[in-house]
């Protein structure tokens, strides 16, 4: 990819729609649904082609195979919630391990959907936006099957903490550091929306969703007792506000109000939970500032109607 090209990826979109795909481990905590409810909620702005299943493995799934398989259900919940089951077809199943190695790709539905959609268009036509908010697994693999599609995607990916941050042990990043090395070192486009030291400032309360979200719908129903329960798992009864970071990724596409963002130098994902920089690679785009109310404002009142 050349300078131009890249640089031009890299600018705020401001054409619209946009054709989007949504890689997502959606059963991991309770940010990813609010995601997916957003982004189907601007219909006006984002064409979704494709919701892909996403790994990840914690205490509530073992291994990232059942962690995608919980993921993919999750999805389907959430199109039911919401009203909008003319989407399964357009749901994935997505890789059931990390990779193996910077190499060797996972072989999946989801990688081979990313693939298709983006070997569709041209260099010169928009791109396909892939809006990643998990491991970035079934993503870098779609680059190791058919490199060719750096030129046809943009990558918006919430992984990875602040770049100043002093340990970068965050929890997309660490499952699959050979994926984000992948986005980080092939040059596609990324658009990097760092968790700790930024996203973590988009929060909620318990009272802020009862307030603004209780007997809206079935979706927002389900999410504030969701929301809760999980908030008072760690929180035992203590005072609680939950970041959900996710959406800001969606947010991002949506308009320039949300973030503030600029060029940085792609940086250098290390195995040992830290990064390292050099002024010589590619640029990345990086959000440093949400405007939390105005999203929060934006969301509420998308998934609320």
């Amino acid at each position: 990819m050349t300078e131009k090209l890249l640089l031009e990826r890299l600018a705020r979109p401001d054409v619209y729609p946009l054709d989007v795909v949504l890689d997502t481990d959606a059963y991991n905590e309770i940010d990813d649904q609010y995601a997916l409810a957003y982004l189907i909620g601007n219909k006006d702005k984002l064409d979704l082609k494709a919701i892909c299943a996403a790994p990840f493995s914690n205490f509530k799934a073992g291994d990232p195979g059942l962690g995608m398989e919980l993921s993919y259900d999750e999805i389907l919940n959430v199109l039911d919630l919401l009203g909008e089951n003319g989407y399964g077809d357009r749901v994935f199943h997505g890789s059931r391990s990390y990779l193996p190695s910077e190499k060797k790709p996972v072989r999946s539905a989801a990688a081979e959907r990313i693939v298709e959609l983006a070997l569709k268009r041209s260099v010169t036509d928009p791109p396909l936006y892939v809006v990643a908010i998990g491991a970035a697994t079934d993503v870098a693999s779609a680059i190791l099957m058919e490199p060719s599609i750096i030129d046809r995607i943009v990558v918006v990916w919430l992984g990875g903490h602040a770049h100043h941050w002093p340990v970068n042990d965050e929890f997309n990043m660490k499952q699959d550091v050979a994926a984000a090395r992948i986005l980080f070192d092939s040059c596609v486009p990324v658009v990097q929306l760092p968790c700790m030291g930024v996203v973590s400032a988009f929060t909620t309360t318990g009272p802020e969703l009862r307030y603004w979200l209780k007997g809206k719908n079935r979706f927002c129903d389900y999410m504030v007792d969701f929301t809760e329960a999980e908030a008072g798992r760690y929180a035992q009864g203590r005072y609680w506000s939950r970041a959900i970071w996710d959406v800001t990724a969606v947010g991002w596409l949506v308009s320039d109000e949300f973030q503030k963002d600029c060029l940085v130098h792609s940086p250098v994902c290390q195995y040992d939970n830290r990064y390292s920089f050099d002024q010589t690679r590619h640029f990345i785009r990086y959000v440093y500032w949400i405007n939390r109310d105005a999203l929060i404002k934006d969301l509420f009142e998308k998934i609320s109607c």
